[in-house]
């Protein structure tokens, strides 16, 4: 075997193909740059529209998407393939990555859903199965919420559509619901008048509806009352925290005593 005509021939093929393959990388280097500053002027044309975020983020999304597909059939077509056939490969591999994964193709029909359908927006306060929090963007194939903890949630559409949505913004208010025990000893209609006191003049506690406060239920040692104000739901921890304050202090200034196990017990344990 002639290892330097080997060699020579793979040399000459190449130096014939390193054009391209550099065609090919700056291409990508500046056709991805060149989309990413066409997508930050989309985003400025949708801030100025009328959309809404909700459609805003979703059509960001899909732009962002297109542009860098449309840079990779490029470079593609420099590197010497052909577009149609890589489109025909590309409709291919979809539909069989489509079959292999028809929740992650649903995600993306629930997006277009949630998007136009309008179950929540941008900003709402909602419940999806057990996940509450407030909701930062609406992508093509998820929902993003942050909790009242800051903790981020990326909740697949799919899920979104699948379950029971709660939206607490819709009516522009949301109903915090606080208990309180007291003895069987105790007079509810004091209690009650106390709370009431508690509640008046906090500028974040709704008068419209009023607060609801009664007997929820009578448990084996003690009395469990609930306390139910309407706030916006972007008060909700800061209600929470200061409520339970108000209604302790004024607890201890009216000397309503609450039902709770004093002192420990200690039992033995078996072999």
């Amino acid at each position: 075997m002639d290892w330097q005509a080997t060699l020579t021939k793979y040399t000459e093929s190449l130096i014939d193909f390193a054009p391209k393959l550099l065609g090919f990388i700056a291409v990508l280097i500046i056709g991805m740059w060149i989309a990413k500053r066409l997508t930050s002027l989309i985003e400025k044309l949708l801030t100025k529209s009328n959309l809404g975020p909700e459609l805003n983020g979703f059509f960001l999304s899909m732009a962002s998407l297109a542009l860098k597909f449309i840079v990779l059939l490029i470079a593609l077509g420099i590197l010497g393939f052909e577009v149609s056939a890589v489109l025909g490969i590309l409709a291919g591999v979809v539909f069989a990555v489509g079959l292999a994964l028809q929740g992650f193709m649903g995600n993306f029909a629930s997006g277009i859903t949630i998007v136009f359908f309008k179950p929540y927006r941008v900003g709402d306060w909602v419940q999806i199965a057990d996940f509450f929090g407030k909701v930062e963007s609406i992508q093509i194939f998820n929902t993003t919420l942050i909790t009242p903890g800051d903790k981020t949630l990326i909740i697949p559409n799919g899920k979104v559509t699948d379950d029971v949505i709660t939206n607490f913004s819709m009516k522009g208010h949301m109903r915090l619901e606080l208990s309180v025990t007291m003895p069987y000893a105790e007079s509810f209609p004091k209690v009650k008048e106390t709370i009431k006191a508690a509640l008046k003049d906090y500028p974040l506690i709704l008068s419209d509806p009023e607060p609801i406060i009664g007997i929820e239920t009578f448990d084996s040692h003690n009395i469990i009352v609930t306390v139910r104000p309407y706030i916006h739901p972007d008060n909700y921890w800061d209600v929470t925290f200061d409520l339970n304050g108000r209604i302790k202090e004024a607890f201890h200034k009216q000397q309503i005593k609450v039902a709770y196990s004093e002192g420990v017990e200690l039992g033995t344990i078996g072999d």
